[in-house]
């Protein structure tokens, strides 16, 4: 337990060499750390763009990474080859989310404290990171909801400022502009299409159940403009 103790204690790349139990240790660590951040990743993760894939590569960084410090352990020959090698490497694969770049900045920052021999700070900067990552998350820190949305439909007849429409916009939104307005010609049905500001999105329904009361009104339509930004 004593040699298991000093093994954990914080030890510089100048000190100790990398024997077979410290770099087992490591990569151990590291691959441990590394399912935190991927968990605190699963449990925070909001919108439509989660990819299994991702997550399982936010380990293999960590681990990886303890590997790569182990592998140049206090070499500046091997340091600057690695270097050279790992440049040929190109990833083409395109991060939609900053939040995602982050969470691999974390990854690569845990594994090279674990491959250093920094144990003390790998655990202490995840628990940390976790924590500060799961406060953002159930405060919804930094939400900023105008409730933008689109509302298009079809009119049979003319849309005036006293059309029953104009009245539920304005009980419903807080502001409202239409930006486009298509006539079908030969007494068909118009196309309109308003861009929204709701008060209360959870009245969403309540505000196209009235809409659809309203003689002559077909194909309604109402996309929130958040929902699309996450696709």
């Amino acid at each position: 337990m004593n040699k298991l103790w000093q093994l954990m204690e914080e030890t510089p790349m100048g000190g100790v060499g990398f024997g077979v139990e410290s770099v087992v240790l490591s990569l151990v660590l590291a691959f441990v750390l590394g399912q935190v951040i991927a968990w605190v990743y699963y449990i925070t993760h909001s919108g439509l763009s989660y990819s299994r894939s991702y997550v399982q590569a936010l380990i293999l960084i960590t681990v990886v990474i303890s590997m790569v410090m182990t592998v140049i352990g206090n070499n500046i020959i091997t340091a600057v080859g690695l270097m050279g090698a790992l440049a040929i490497v190109r990833f083409r694969n395109i991060i939609k989310d900053t939040r995602d770049i982050a969470f691999i900045f974390c990854s690569l920052v845990v594994g090279m404290a674990a491959g250093s021999h920094r144990y003390a700070t790998a655990i202490i900067g995840t628990v940390i990171l976790s924590l500060i990552i799961l406060y953002l998350y159930f405060t919804d820190f930094g939400a900023h909801e105008p409730h933008n949305g689109f509302l298009r439909f079809s009119l049979r007849g003319p849309l005036g400022p006293t059309h029953p429409v104009a009245k539920i916009l304005k009980r419903f939104c807080g502001n409202y502009t239409l930006i486009s307005m298509q006539d079908a010609g030969f007494g068909g049905p118009a196309e309109y299409a308003y861009q929204l500001m709701i008060r209360n999105t959870a009245k969403n329904e309540e505000l196209i159940s009235q809409l659809e009361e309203i003689e002559g009104i077909e194909n309604i339509n109402l996309t929130m403009q958040e929902k699309l930004l996450e696709v």
